[in-house]
C-alpha cells in the first residue's frame, strides 16, 4: 500500500521521476520506469570509482602515487581541441588549491565523490581511461547507463557523446559494491568494495536521500544534480533490517528549483525507510 501510494504522489510530480528501491540481491520491492535514461550528473563518480580500484587491483594504478593537478583534458571527440574545468562549477576548493602541484590519487578520488569535485573527477579519468569506466558498469550489469566523456567536455556533448544513468542501473552498480564486501564478486575484492563504501559513506553532500533517514543512518550513497536534474542513490544500513539500495532520479524543467528536487528524494528515502521491515527477500 505505501507504494501504490508513493506511485500517485510521483504521479503529480513535474518533469521524469524514477526510481528503484530493494533489498540486497533480491527482486526490487518498488520500482518506477528504472529503465527510463537521465543525465548522469555526477552518480556517473560512483563508477570511476569502481574502474580506478579494479586498477589498482590489476597493478595497472597505485593510488598513492602522486599525480599531477592540472585543468587541461583531452575531449573525448576526437580532433577537439583540450577542454578544462570551470571553478565556479565545482563543490571542492582544495582541489583547485593543488593546480600546478600534485595530489595522491587516491586523495583525488575521495574528492570526487565526497565533495563531488569535477577537476578531481576529470583528472581520475584521465588516470584511468574511459574504457575503464565502461567496464565498470558493465560488470555492475548496467544495462542503459554510459560514461562518454568527462564533464564539461562540452564539444563532446554538442556531438552527442554523452554521460547517462538509470535508476536500475544505478541500483546495480550501488548494490554490487555493498555485495562485494562480503562475498566476492565482479567488481572487486571483498577489501576493495568496503573500501569504496567507506568513501560514500563519508559523501558530504546529504540533502537528499539521507536527508530522509533517522540521524546516524549509514548510508553509502552519491548524489548529482545540475539545473533540472536530481539524482540520489545508495545503499542504506538499517540497524534492525536488511541494507536496501535506493535510487532516485528525478529530470525536471531547468526552471524548477533544485529544493524541491532534494525535497522529493528526501520524501521518498523517508517512506522507504518506514517500509523497511517489508521489503521483498
Amino acid at each position: 500500500m505505501i507504494f501504490d501510494e508513493l506511485d500517485a504522489d510521483l504521479d503529480r510530480a513535474a518533469g521524469i521521476v524514477s526510481g528503484y528501491v530493494g533489498r540486497l540481491g533480491a527482486r526490487p520491492t518498488w520500482s518506477r520506469r528504472a529503465d527510463a535514461t537521465h543525465y548522469a550528473a555526477s552518480t556517473m563518480k560512483v563508477a570511476v570509482l569502481v574502474a580506478l580500484h579494479r586498477a589498482a587491483e590489476a597493478g595497472r594504478l597505485d593510488l598513492d602515487a602522486p599525480v599531477p593537478v592540472r585543468n587541461s583534458f583531452d575531449s573525448a571527440l576526437p580532433g577537439a581541441t583540450r577542454f578544462a574545468n570551470d571553478r565556479n562549477e565545482d563543490n571542492d576548493e582544495a582541489v583547485w588549491d593543488a593546480v600546478g602541484g600534485t595530489a595522491p590519487l587516491r586523495w583525488l578520488a575521495e574528492r570526487m565523490i565526497v565533495r563531488s569535485s569535477n577537476l578531481a573527477t576529470n583528472l581520475c579519468i584521465g588516470q584511468v581511461g574511459l574504457p575503464a569506466v565502461a567496464q565498470a558498469w558493465t560488470l555492475a550489469g548496467a544495462r542503459h547507463s554510459v560514461t562518454g566523456r568527462g564533464i564539461e567536455d562540452f564539444a563532446a556533448r554538442d556531438a552527442g557523446i554523452d554521460n547517462l544513468v538509470t535508476a536500475a542501473d544505478l541500483a546495480a552498480l550501488l548494490g554490487g559494491l555493498a555485495l562485494g564486501a562480503t562475498r566476492p564478486g565482479p567488481l572487486a575484492s571483498p577489501a576493495g568494495c568496503a573500501a569504496m563504501l567507506d568513501v560514500l559513506v563519508a559523501q558530504e553532500h546529504r540533502e537528499d536521500l539521507a536527508a530522509g533517514l533517522p540521524d546516524g543512518t549509514r548510508i553509502a550513497h552519491k548524489n548529482g544534480w545540475v539545473r533540472g536534474v536530481r539524482h540520489g542513490a545508495g545503499v542504506v544500513f538499517p540497524a534492525d533490517a536488511p541494507p536496501y539500495a535506493i535510487v532516485v532520479c528525478t529530470t525536471t524543467d531547468p526552471a524548477d528549483g533544485d529544493d524541491d528536487a532534494c525535497r522529493l528524494i528526501a520524501d521518498v528515502s523517508a517512506r522507504v525507510w518506514a517500509a523497511r521491515h517489508g521489503l521483498a527477500d
